[in-house]
């Protein structure tokens, strides 16, 4: 059997000797080892961690995180430019848009392949059930390296109250799964026995065992429930690992949700005790209080692998952190607290006069990491400065760099006219904080998808002040091409501006959200707007709909407060009205096997 990893005992001796590393670490984190060839079942270095990204799936389930397809699209393609070893697309049962927005990743995405070989995996969730193994299937085999991810819970309260199953029947299920998945032609399929935190050991080694031999690749131990402490989670780790019947054949993965703020640290303990795949999320973002955050696993893998893991290192490249938060951010409209390790506002932030006077000395005073190393840039590191007097080349220059693309060049020439109306604005120029959230706001596939299928804001102007009524007129383009105009009073400029956006749309909502937030720095800064609604019900959907459940966030960016705020309205109410429009298409052509797919299948998903 396959014995658990120990962390190394850290001496008085070895504490300072790290301790006079720490600004050479915090330089360099990207281990000079190469990723190992992709095998399922099997990393040939034991000290390589493979990182499973669920943000699409799992991060996705945040009330409110609607995501459109060409959304997912995007964010896809920069967990692919990070190096995330596998993406899971989404829950392909759980309605057509997720079927086809899994399937494009899988095709699109997962048929990418850099120069050192580097593709990613394309995974899709499904319950223990054959109808949702063969959609899942369907959704991911046109990818390089397909994966099936199938679950069923394991605990005594999930099989007595939710599942209503024995032991005896709950290893059948499982079996028959991992089975069927491996019938259909999937060579990679990962089993989660759901709330294996609160499951009973001996019944985990026999349910595990048992789809090992099915043909189960990678064994996901899911704290469904955030119940576990960091030495409960290892000693659970490190207990399968040696007494679960041909573990030596499988990868062991950690899945831990956030509820008592240890999912991190939950995770990192799996991997001191010999687990080699992490499930996380962008932001750490997820059902309830969240998952583990990849950006944290991932820098204190970086920092501490060689020193307490065992050597343990990932292939991610952390230059991309950054940005991919942001986009992440911006693209579900789940605002990133200030606070938050590696990608909070604060994170790189010394108020303090002790610690000012430190940094000026010596950086690594009170930095474990520099902030380059995630793709943030400092206020006295020199470069090419961009604003109303730089051209083209220079801009997409950047954007590259950044790793943001576009589809055309009329999308540039789109964006480079968006680009210099900030920069005359901006005294101080442009910054790349600014440059992502202009990007994210209306650009790349997912910006065209904004422009081409849903309402489109063309123009805002408000009147505001101590004297009179607060007014906005609103034009915007609807999907059909016809242009139209609104204008409103209400009880100040942006409530003014939403009432002229319902007149137009004519879809009744109700805002339980707004934020505010600067990008970056001074009176000109860039602000973007985060804003949640739901469907009112004026429209008469029928009971039980998602459109009336959910919540729809949005997010906008512009120098101009009100016009963020529109933009953020438009796009929260354009993701409402493409769950309204599926709504109506499959009302329109319902059977009894496609109602088996709408609610049911998310609200199980939520707990894997």
């Amino acid at each position: 059997m396959a014995s658990a990893l120990a962390a190394p005992r850290r001496t008085c001796a070895s504490r300072s000797r790290t301790t006079t590393r720490h600004a050479a670490r915090s330089q360099v984190l990207v281990n000079s080892a190469s990723r190992p060839e992709y095998i399922p079942g099997l990393i040939s270095d034991p000290n390589y961690v493979r990182i499973f990204d669920t943000t699409l799936r799992d991060g996705e389930q945040s009330p409110g995180a609607t995501l459109t397809s060409n959304e997912k699209l995007d964010i896809a393609k920069k967990l692919t430019a990070l190096g995330v070893d596998i993406i899971e697309a989404g829950f392909p049962i759980a309605s057509n848009d997720d079927f086809n927005a899994v399937s494009r990743i899988a095709k699109e995405v997962g048929n990418m392949v850099d120069d050192t070989g580097y593709s990613p995996v394309i995974c899709g969730l499904s319950r223990a059930a054959k109808r949702d193994i063969e959609v899942a299937w369907d959704a991911v085999r046109h990818a390089r390296r397909p994966r099936v991810h199938t679950f069923i819970a394991t605990s005594e309260i999930h099989m007595k109250d939710k599942l209503r199953m024995t032991q005896d029947e709950v290893v059948a299920k499982a079996i028959e799964a991992v089975s069927f998945a491996k019938s259909l032609g999937c060579e990679d399929i990962e089993f989660s026995p759901e709330d294996a935190g609160r499951s009973d050991p001996e019944f985990l080694y026999r349910v595990l065992g048992a789809v090992i031999e099915a043909g189960a690749t990678t064994l996901n131990i899911p704290d469904t429930t955030g119940w576990c402490l960091p030495n409960e989670f290892g000693g659970l780790i490190a207990m399968l690992r040696e007494n679960t019947p041909g573990a030596d054949k499988v990868v062991f993965s950690t899945h831990c949700q956030n509820d008592l703020g240890l999912s991190t640290a939950n995770s990192l303990a799996g991997v001191a005790n010999g687990a080699r795949q992490v499930e996380c999320t962008i932001n750490g973002i997820g059902e309830r209080a969240g998952n583990a955050s990849l950006e944290e696993v991932v820098m204190a893998i970086a920092m501490k692998g060689d020193t307490q893991l065992g050597g343990a290192y990932t292939g991610i490249s952390p230059i991309h952190i950054t940005s991919t938060s942001r986009m992440v951010a911006q693209y579900s409209g789940m605002v990133v607290q200030p606070h938050k390790a590696i990608v909070g506002a604060n994170a790189f932030q010394h108020e303090s006069g002790i610690h000012q006077d430190g940094m000026l000395k010596s950086k690594a005073t009170y930095e474990i990491m520099s902030p380059e190393t995630i793709g943030l840039s400092r206020e006295d590191d020199a470069g090419i400065a961009l604003g109303k007097h730089s051209g083209r080349h220079a801009v997409r220059t950047r954007m590259t760099s950044l790793g943001l693309q576009f589809t055309t060049n009329e999308e540039f020439d789109s964006f480079f006219d968006r680009f210099k109306t900030v920069a005359e604005r901006r005294k101080g120029g442009v910054a790349d904080e600014d440059m992502e959230a202009l990007y994210n706001d209306g650009f790349g596939v997912a910006g065209g998808e904004r422009q081409d299928k849903s309402w489109h804001l063309q123009d805002v102007q408000v009147v505001c002040g101590t004297m009179g009524l607060p007014t906005a007129t609103v034009r915007m383009v609807g999907p059909d091409g016809v242009e139209r105009i609104e204008s409103c009073v209400g009880t100040g400029p942006v409530d003014a501006a939403y009432k002229a956006v319902d007149r137009i749309v004519r879809v009744g909502t109700i805002l339980t959200q707004y934020d505010v937030s600067s990008v970056t720095d001074g009176i000109d800064a860039l602000a973007t707007t985060t804003i949640a609604l739901k469907r009112s019900g004026s429209l008469g959907e029928e009971e039980g709909s998602r459109s009336g459940t959910r919540s729809f966030r949005g997010a906008g960016s512009d120098t101009d407060i009100v016009v963020s705020s529109v933009r953020a309205y438009v796009h929260a109410l354009n993701k409402l009205i493409a769950v309204i429009s599926s709504e109506r298409r499959k009302n329109g052509a319902s059977t009894e096997a496609e109602e088996d797919t709408s609610e049911a299948p998310r609200e199980a998903a939520a707990a894997a």
